[in-house]
């Protein structure tokens, strides 16, 4: 099995909701091979995971130290000149006919948001858009490529298409940095993702010699920017950004390939 299909299976597993009905299910087993007892610990377990996950103050815990060296980084980072902005991928899905007709943002599209107001400001005269089709490469069905759409939406914010340089061939994070820094040799970039993700992309960038200069976005707001009783009450919202969390941290932790 490919190495990222299977980082990205036990990852989801790993996580909720899909943790929950592992667990579940494992107690299921356990009650109907008479161990009980266990089989209740294990359910409420699972159980009990996926509410904590779903408390914005228990969310906040896991993602504000990721936001925290996202910033610390982009002090260091030098307000121009690079030779391009890198955009990395996540931030919009492509246009998959007849069913998505049209490019879908995400809830990571500030990163191209970011990238047009760092053109607009001459951060660098060149954005380099980073992402390929992943449902191609993996058995689905072909869409267009996400460098493609990205293109198409900064020009909709106003970069010019001869300032857009597309690398359509990655479909993850280290596949963005190696074949960006195939693109730009040793030239400084300055780097757009968010803030959460900012921490793992500095290290592949550092470990494939990519010089790269942060320039976070897409920040996740912290406690202070909610209403006291939201902080406490479980949500989806909270529960999906304790889910981004985390697989960033698993894969700090994890993630050793070259």
């Amino acid at each position: 099995m490919d190495p990222f299909v299977l980082l990205k299976f036990l990852g989801r597993a790993a996580l909720p909701p899909a943790s929950m009905v592992a667990g579940l299910l494992l107690a299921l087993l356990l009650a109907l091979f008479g161990w009980r007892k266990l089989a209740r610990i294990v359910g409420i377990l699972a159980v009990l995971q996926t509410v904590l996950l779903s408390v914005p103050a228990v969310a906040d815990l896991l993602m504000e130290p990721l936001q925290r060296q996202a910033r610390a980084a982009a002090q260091k980072a030098a307000p121009c000149c690079y030779d391009a902005i890198v955009v990395l991928g996540g931030g919009i899905a492509p246009a998959i006919p007849p069913w998505l007709p049209n490019p879908d943002l995400s809830s990571a599209a500030d990163r191209l948001w970011h990238a047009a107001r760092l053109y607009r400001q001459g951060v660098a005269a060149k954005v380099i858009v980073s992402g390929g089709d992943p449902l191609a490469r993996y058995g689905g069905v072909p869409s267009s490529t996400e460098s493609v759409a990205m293109t198409q939406f900064l020009t909709d914010l106003g970069v010019p298409g001869s300032a857009i340089v597309s690398e359509a061939q990655s479909t993850n994070t280290s596949d963005n940095i190696r074949l960006v820094r195939a693109m730009v040799q040793d030239k400084p970039v300055a780097l757009v993702t968010s803030g959460y993700h900012m921490p793992r992309a500095l290290r592949l960038a550092a470990r494939n010699g990519l010089n790269a200069a942060a320039f976070p976005t897409d920040w996740y707001p912290p406690w202070q920017a909610r209403a006291y009783w939201d902080n406490w009450m479980p949500s989806g919202d909270a529960q999906e950004t304790s889910t981004r969390a985390i697989w960033e941290w698993l894969a700090l932790a994890f993630d050793f390939r070259p």
